[in-house]
């Protein structure tokens, strides 16, 4: 049997990870924080589908795709939590298990910050533990599963 598949997406910027305001994202890059995950995921039994984009109509998209193929949804919104009411109606509609995770303590910076649609929609939500936070969603998403199996 085929481990669960579970979407990790990321949104705008998170391409620049390593490079972009290091003293706020740390030093990891995008290609060691898929490598990161994948390791994790492994160790828990699951599988990923690591993916990053720029464009909310792709993350979208993605997020539909995950209906009926994904076992559940780790999402960094990024740029895209405080507005996008797409991404969120997106997560509403699939209905699966999902966590949303920022690296920074986004209740700690700027007030604009502070909101998130993607909230709503989410099971849970992991921010500002840096990009161990993903590792740490990953577990609880093995958890839930395992709960879901159970019942």
């Amino acid at each position: 049997m085929a481990p669960p598949l579970i979407a990790v997406l990321n949104g705008p910027n998170i391409n620049m990870l390593g490079m972009r305001e290091p003293e706020k994202y740390g030093s990891t890059t995008i290609d060691e924080l898929e490598q990161l995950c994948a390791d994790a995921a492994e160790d828990l039994g699951l599988a990923i589908d690591f993916r990053q984009t720029n464009s909310e109509g792709e993350l979208v998209t993605w997020v539909q795709e995950c209906r009926g193929r994904c076992a559940g949804i780790i999402m960094n919104p990024a740029g895209y939590t405080t507005n996008s009411i797409a991404t969120m109606d997106a997560l509403l509609a699939v209905n699966l298990p999902t966590i949303e995770v920022h690296i920074t303590n986004i209740h700690r910076r700027e007030e604009f910050r502070h909101h998130s649609f993607i909230s709503k929609a989410a099971t849970g939500v992991i921010a500002g533990l840096g990009v161990q936070g993903y590792v740490l969603a990953l577990r609880a998403m093995a958890g839930m599963l395992d709960t879901e199996q159970d019942a």
